[in-house]
């Protein structure tokens, strides 16, 4: 074949298809630790999810709040000299629906992440393990104070439309707060930790509620035992072994509430701050053994 009719090599060739460079402001870490923030906060109560994911949470909210809503208009109206209940009873007496609450939104909150493995996503923007934990970890907490601390503001309106003293009532509301607060970082941390175990979300809703349901029965039956062989001591002690008898049992030593374990045996003061130990090691053992999952999960 004469050389000229040899097919010349290909040349490269550069085309200009309109990219430019971004220009604008450059958010970073902290824009998208709020943002996901906001969305996992958001995503508690189904706001910006499908109207089926509305469903069940609007449906606690709603069975959180209607008791105290009853509770405000029979004071009203029958001019009671107090509340029915006080305000640091409230979300003991509530414990299934906040447990409900808690096992149905901390897997959807984490659990689908894992599943369909958008974790390292997450990481290849400007977001560390650190952010992505404490934004979780924070949303939780708030979708559980708002879920108890707004049946306590009912509560606490209701009170003062019925003329009840305004120093007790805004002493017991503070109290109530504080409680629900704690309450709040305790159970969002343990739900969390229990469903980042597994990214099947069916299996993290029951998980959660085993751990709740089994543990409070346990040193429930245990703490009635006790009242039968007269182990007053036993009975304040085995509320460290519970997450709602551990809140029960920190608002009885400081908050001036009167406890729910048999007879009302609950803690002295001095036993009060070992259970004010045990709730903060808990909460902060939470954070840091979510830290731990995610060092492996982001990879």
């Amino acid at each position: 074949m004469p050389p000229e009719t040899a097919s010349a090599p290909a040349q490269d060739v550069i085309h200009n298809i309109g990219y430019r460079n971004y220009s604008g402001a450059r958010l970073g870490r902290s824009y998208a630790r709020r943002s996901l923030f906001s969305q996992s906060l958001r995503g508690a109560y189904g706001l910006g999810r499908s109207a089926k994911s509305k469903v069940l949470p609007m449906i606690l909210f709603g069975v959180m709040c209607l008791p105290a809503a009853i509770m405000v208009a029979v004071a009203v109206s029958a001019k009671l000299s107090k509340l029915p209940v006080e305000y640091t009873r409230y979300a003991i007496i509530m414990q299934v629906v906040i447990g409900l609450f808690l096992a149905a939104q901390a897997p959807q909150s984490v659990s689908r992440d894992l599943r369909f493995r958008t974790v390292p996503l997450y990481f290849s923007r400007p977001i560390e393990r650190v952010d992505y934990v404490t934004a979780k970890f924070a949303a939780m907490v708030s979708a559980l104070f708002i879920l108890t601390a707004t049946p306590l503001l009912i509560l606490y309106v209701g009170a003062l439309l019925a003329k009840l003293d305004f120093a007790d009532q805004t002493k017991g509301f503070a109290q109530g707060l504080v409680s629900v607060a704690l309450l709040s970082l305790l159970f969002a941390g343990i739900g969390l930790v229990v469903a980042a175990l597994t990214p099947r979300r069916g299996f993290g809703v029951a998980a959660v509620i085993a751990v709740l349901t089994i543990s409070y029965g346990v040193v429930s039956t245990v703490q009635g035992i006790a009242l039968q062989r007269d182990s007053v001591d036993a009975i304040g002690w085995m509320g460290l072994f519970s997450p709602i008898t551990l809140i029960d049992g920190v608002q009885t030593a400081f908050l001036s509430a009167s406890s729910a374990f048999p007879d009302g045996h609950g803690p002295s003061t001095a036993a009060g701050f070992v259970y004010l130990l045990v709730l903060l090691t808990v909460i902060a053992g939470s954070y840091g053994l979510l830290m731990r999952r995610y060092r492996k999960a982001g990879l």
